[in-house]
């Protein structure tokens, strides 16, 4: 386990970085591990070697601004390795950062990428090799490997720090913390991807289950959230632990959003709305209703008028 760090630097990480490496490392799998109607096609000396599943390592470089002690990872984009010489591509580095540096000239290299459980000794060799762009480089590592019971967010953001071991003087990777930031758009994209139909289409009341099972998680999170917060501030007024200013600044910032909720304001607009929601529903319930019926007077006219010339064809005769 690496140890905490030190900088007393605040790190901010957009969710398209998280995408991102996730789509590079999702891209590289299949491309290695492709699918089983593939394989089937292949030769049979191929198949036994095509059903080894490889879980390969992707490298890139994430890129954002800081602001004093503060560091915003933005973006990120891929990057070449050569695994065994273990070192990156420059020119092709060179080429994006200066891409890059046209589209948005205000990010910087904050550092990189990777994918794993934890960091490797091999990673350093990386990441001193970015030294030369970015002093200090931060490490992004995303673990693709699923874990049901963890419900923390499989990214690990390290820093390094030079600490003496054994006398020798080492640089070595530091865990550190950090928070998701959002913009408006980011919001937008990540509700959309998380639901996107699965590939096999999948049934109406499982697509609904799993929509269910989202909000309730994220409801469940949210109460377990504001209990950690009321018992701690219930401990802090009986003086159990000491008084946080700036807590109580955060929190008081945050309750007073709820009184506007309850205003005359809000609820005449939400009555509003939701009449004009119920008005739409009743309506399309009409439609609905009326075609119907209108289907069942057709098919009513069309038998009786089959009847009626039967009738007419037997009187004759």
């Amino acid at each position: 386990m690496a140890p905490s760090s030190s900088s007393g630097l605040t790190f901010k990480l957009h969710p398209l970085v998280i995408v991102n490496i996730s789509d590079h490392y999702t891209r590289v799998k299949t491309q290695l591990n492709p699918p089983a109607s593939i394989c089937a096609s292949g030769h049979g000396s191929n198949n036994g070697e095509a059903m080894i599943q490889q879980n390969p390592r992707v490298y890139g470089c994430v890129i954002g601004v800081q602001r004093g002690r503060t560091v915003e990872i933005f973006n990120s984009f891929e990057l070449l390795y050569d695994p065994s010489t273990q070192t990156l591509d420059r020119s092709f580095l060179e080429k994006k950062q200066e891409l890059y540096k046209k589209v948005f000239p205000d990010f910087y290299i904050l550092g990189w990428y990777s994918t794993g459980s934890d960091a490797e000794e091999s990673d350093m060799h990386i990441h001193r090799a970015l030294m030369d762009i970015n002093e200090s480089p931060v490490y992004v590592l995303l673990n693709p490997a699923i874990n049901h019971a963890q419900k923390d967010l499989p990214v690990t953001i390290y820093e390094s720090e030079l600490h003496v071991i054994d006398g020798i003087p080492q640089l070595i990777f530091v865990h550190t913390s950090y928070t998701i930031e959002t913009v408006e758009a980011e919001r937008i994209s990540v509700d959309h991807v998380a639901h996107l139909k699965p590939s096999d289409g999948g049934s109406a009341a499982t697509q609904l289950a799993a929509h269910l099972t989202g909000i309730h998680s994220a409801i469940k999170m949210l109460n377990s959230r504001i209990r950690v917060l009321y018992q701690y501030l219930a401990a802090m007024q009986k003086d159990d632990i000491p008084c946080d200013n700036s807590l109580l600044r955060q929190v008081s910032s945050l309750l007073r959003r709820l009184p506007a909720m309850e205003s005359e304001r809000f609820q005449d607009n939400f009555l509003m709305e939701y009449n004009d929601k119920l008005l739409i529903t009743y309506l399309a319930m009409i439609t609905t209703c009326s075609s119907n019926m209108n289907e069942m007077v057709d098919k009513f006219n069309t038998a009786y008028d089959r009847n009626t010339r039967r009738g007419g064809r037997t009187a004759f005769m």
